[in-house]
């Protein structure tokens, strides 16, 4: 594997306060700055802040419609 032209560090920008990070293995909280903005996106995502897109998971109230339904339908031969 070829080696990067130059021997510097890759950088990132922390994700909560953007502040540049260097992608080491000293960088304990990469590619967070800190123990603060780790646990500040911690709690973001434990809040539900922070969402993944896509469609909402089902509800039991779905399942159980699928299940009702299953069984209305007629056994595979």
């Amino acid at each position: 594997m070829a080696s990067p032209a130059n021997d510097s560090p890759l950088e990132v920008n922390c994700p909560q306060c953007a502040k540049p990070v260097q992608w080491l293995p000293e960088s304990t909280y990469r590619p967070f700055c800190s123990k603060r903005c780790q646990l500040l996106d911690l709690g973001a995502w434990a809040d539900e802040s922070h969402r993944i897109s896509g469609e909402s998971a089902m509800d039991e109230a779905d399942i159980e419609t699928l299940l009702a339904q299953a069984d209305k339908d007629a056994p595979l031969t």
